[in-house]
């Protein structure tokens, strides 16, 4: 275990952005945990957990609690008992893009189309995870914790974590360290059905081809790199959070009318129909590179918003707070923020508020909380 003191939380995000967290205890294996939890409960109170900071928004003001960086590395791999596929134990801290490169290697489908997505697995089940047709839901099974309220540990299975689109019950509590994550894959050397515009034009397939596995996460990839989503110091549009709001659902009548103007629409395993949200921003007359705020910009390369220079909390807050009412005035539909916010800023309060606004039943009944 390791402990640094008023440490800026920009150092530890993929935005750079966040002021100075009183303490951040860093723990590399998993028998150092006890130490972490000594730590945590003399200083009173629940820590935040922080795994690759990639889909994080800290404040500018910083955090008070406890930062519990989770820096684990390790895998299991086993055949499953009742024979229906294989295993597969990852520690929390363990990089979800080298999990997913080992699941390749390995002729294992399930996690092919999450390559290039930046983070540890551990926070992979708090967002539900998920890109190009697969999300972490589809193949998870297990997943062990703490409860800091039952300062015990826990585990819980898949139903348990109410997993829905990019959303669980560890979202948005400090309740829960997660510290390993089991998923069940399927030996086969071919991808799920390939259906996403981009990827199958990346790979000159048509819409519901399998692919080999390798195939489908370099096209993967070739997509998320021309998005400005693959983490490159040297590319202006990698200083992201990947998305800023979720894909918000809409009724049948909606999804037809939106699928014959050329809108990104597709089907989601909660049973659930949604628009992109870079769909809808451009469509609300945004367009690449318009500044925002100070030091916030629409990407060069998508619609989503990426920070430069001295960028804030607040700033980016603001332009977030821009596009979703924008939109709404547009189009009729909320965009809800995906981020997990650190710290508090009320700017983006307001903008989380707007989900409880005057909109669509669909679009209520339907958008996860934030």
């Amino acid at each position: 275990m390791y402990v640094r003191h008023l440490t800026r939380l920009a150092q530890l995000t993929t935005l750079g952005i966040g002021g100075v967290a009183d303490a951040v205890v860093e723990f590399g294996e998993a028998r150092a945990f006890d130490q972490v939890v000594e730590f945590v409960r003399g200083r009173g109170g629940r820590p935040v957990t922080l795994g690759g900071g990639s889909n994080v928004l800290a404040a500018d003001d910083g955090c008070r609690q406890p930062v519990v960086r989770v820096r684990t590395r390790g895998l299991r791999v086993r055949d499953a008992p009742d024979g229906g596929g294989v295993l597969i134990t990852a520690e929390a801290g363990h990089p979800l893009q080298e999990l997913v490169d080992t699941t390749v290697a390995e002729c294992l489908t399930g996690m092919e189309t999450l390559t290039g997505i930046p983070g540890t697995v551990g926070a992979t089940p708090v967002q539900n995870v998920g890109a190009y047709g697969q999300e972490v839901g589809d193949t998870l099974t297990e997943v062990q914790a703490w409860d800091w309220a039952a300062n015990r540990a826990v585990t819980f299975d898949a139903a348990a974590c109410r997993l829905g689109h990019r959303s669980s019950m560890f979202k948005g509590s400090s309740r829960w360290t997660i510290l390993r994550v089991t998923f069940r894959l399927t030996r086969s050397k071919l991808s799920r059905p390939m259906d996403y515009g981009m990827v199958t034009e990346a790979l000159g397939v048509a819409p519901g081809t399998r692919v080999p596995l390798a195939e489908a996460a370099q096209a993967v990839l070739a997509v998320r790199r021309a998005k400005g989503m693959i983490l490159d110091p040297g590319d202006p549009d990698s200083r992201s959070a990947g998305s800023v709001f979720l894909s918000p659902a809409v009724d049948a009548a909606r999804a037809a009318a939106l699928r014959s103007r050329g809108a990104s629409v597709h089907d989601f395993p909660d049973g659930s129909t949604r628009v992109s949200a870079s769909w809808l921003i451009r469509e609300s007359g945004f367009v690449l590179n318009q500044p925002l705020a100070p030091g916030i910009r629409v990407s060069g390369k998508q619609f989503t918003l990426v920070a430069e220079g001295a960028a804030t909390a607040r700033a980016f807050a603001e332009a977030a707070a821009i596009v979703a009412a924008r939109v709404e005035r547009r189009t009729g539909v909320t965009l809800r923020p995906e981020l997990d916010l650190f710290g508090t800023e009320p700017v983006y309060q307001r903008l989380r508020d707007r989900g409880s606004g005057r909109n669509g039943a669909e679009n209520r009944r339907c958008c996860q909380n934030f």
